[in-house]
């Protein structure tokens, strides 16, 4: 089995044995399972004390929880310096090109974002918080999803099927993916799956 095929295989056997929320799409692989955070970590910096969650419903500070198939991330107390804004971040890492698909339910006025790499896209209740007041298709405190493919060094970046970003700059592969807790009162992430190309001889 070539090298593609059987790292395939291997996350989505994983997906399935933790009980994914969903079953991902054809052709991509899950992210979360939906039970906990198993496959993601804390990396060192801004006073993180870097850990793999794999197994838990929390992250060592609780910013980051899981239940019913949903991974919230909890806003910080501004007021408080020990609690920075965070961002956890896959154990993998994706080289080349990948399609990352979403859905996030922002509360009012919620502050996130997905990492590309060190990269960040906004993901923000986005009428209320911008930066991309004028979409339309955005439903608030609903389900929406984000799509982003990545060719090359940039990614273009969608929200229900609408422009975000056309061409994202983005830092050289690998790279890892990553949630933001910022600014509350939630940001909620569900059935989050990626998919990279398949390539001649991986389907041989």
């Amino acid at each position: 089995m070539k090298k593609f095929a059987a790292k395939l295989f291997l996350l989505a056997g994983l997906a399935l044995f933790a009980g994914c929320a969903s079953f991902p799409e054809p052709g991509y692989i899950s992210l979360f399972n939906g039970k906990d955070l198993t496959g993601w970590q804390y990396k060192t910096g801004n006073n993180i004390i870097p850990g793999v969650f794999d197994g838990r419903t929390a992250s060592n500070d609780s910013r980051y929880t899981v239940a019913d198939g949903i991974l919230t991330a909890h806003d910080r107390d501004r007021n408080d310096p020990r609690q920075p804004t965070r961002v956890i971040y896959t154990v993998a890492k994706f080289s080349g090109d990948f399609d990352l698909k979403l859905e996030f339910r922002a509360g009012v006025n919620a502050d996130s974002g997905i990492f590309i790499g060190t990269k960040q896209l906004q993901c923000r209740d986005y009428l209320v918080a911008g930066p991309y007041y004028k979409l339309t298709k955005y439903k608030p405190q609903d389900w929406n999803q984000i799509e982003i493919v990545v060719h090359g060094n940039t990614a273009h970046c969608t929200c229900n099927g609408e422009v975000l970003e056309e061409a994202m700059p983005i830092p050289p592969s690998p790279r890892d993916i990553g949630l933001e807790a910022d600014r509350g009162p939630t940001m909620e992430y569900r059935n989050i799956e990626l998919k990279e190309p398949m390539t001649d001889s991986a389907a041989k």
